[in-house]
């Protein structure tokens, strides 16, 4: 088995096949008894915390030691163990090429996510925060190309906005726009996070996706990519509350010299 229970029950899009060669991988989302359950960690959408989930087989009513060779559906939880909530599954069995596949689900995968990205409105405006949610409810719903299409979108939006910043302090480059997106990320590796600059093969992965690959590759991929633009905006999310705290420290000790050496007034 290539996927983990988290990846498969929060990650992963409906319709999306995933291969399972042995029984003792499937079950591990099936185990029914109490000192044999699944756990795993992941965020509450309900809640809006992080929990630990325990897998139940809800509904497994027909599953036997020969389970695993026989076709079927069936009804999968999700139980949080820091609430009551209940999550529910649907998920097709199928025996003959050995493949677990989600065919309803609620929350839905975009659920798990959406209040995440919302930590990066300090750095996206409305527009591109919703064009994240975007992607990522597209590519919960089986859309690959269209996923792609909009996450590309953040990433050139992070290349202008650092070009921005080397304008302001070198002036206009001639042929900038004309460069390729490598280049261009060479030559403001300064104003860009490091991440970004180790990992600049990530726009030719989106570009591809959109321009030759099938919806089903983009949906393959999609995790990598989406991961690979919040590791992104997690540096310069931490590089701005650094630059914040720096400030307000600055701030406050400017304020206790003032006052350590403001001369005493005499009576």
């Amino acid at each position: 088995m290539q996927i983990t229970p988290s990846e498969f029950f929060l990650e992963t899009p409906l319709y999306t096949g995933v291969t399972i060669e042995n029984e003792n991988d499937l079950e591990i989302f099936v185990k029914r008894k109490y000192y044999d359950i699944t756990e795993f960690h992941g965020y509450n959408p309900k809640q809006r915390l992080e929990t630990t989930y325990a897998v139940h087989g809800a509904e497994f009513t027909n599953f036997r030691t020969d389970c695993f060779n026989k076709n079927g559906y069936h009804l999968l939880e999700l139980r949080c163990k820091r609430s009551t909530d209940v999550f529910k599954f649907y998920v097709r069995w199928d025996a003959d090429n050995k493949i677990l596949m989600k065919i309803g689900q609620y929350p839905t995968i975009a659920d798990f996510h959406i209040d995440q990205v919302k930590q990066y409105d300090k750095l996206l405006d409305k527009e591109k925060l919703r064009e994240f949610t975007k992607a990522i409810g597209l590519a919960a719903n089986g859309v690959g190309i269209g996923s792609f299409v909009y996450l590309r979108r953040i990433f050139e939006d992070l290349i202008y906005e650092a070009y921005s910043e080397y304008v302001n302090k070198n002036g206009q480059l001639d042929g900038f726009n004309k460069k390729r997106m490598a280049d261009k990320i060479d030559t403001l590796h300064d104003f860009l996070p490091e991440f970004l600059v180790e990992n600049k093969e990530l726009y030719g992965i989106l570009s591809k996706g959109i321009h030759e690959l099938e919806e089903k590759d983009c949906l393959a991929h999609f995790d990598a990519v989406k991961v690979g633009i919040e590791m992104i905006l997690d540096e310069k999310l931490e590089q701005l509350n650094k630059k914040k705290k720096a400030e307000a420290a600055r701030l406050k000790i400017q304020q206790a010299a003032s006052a350590i050496t403001k001369p005493e007034v005499k009576s």
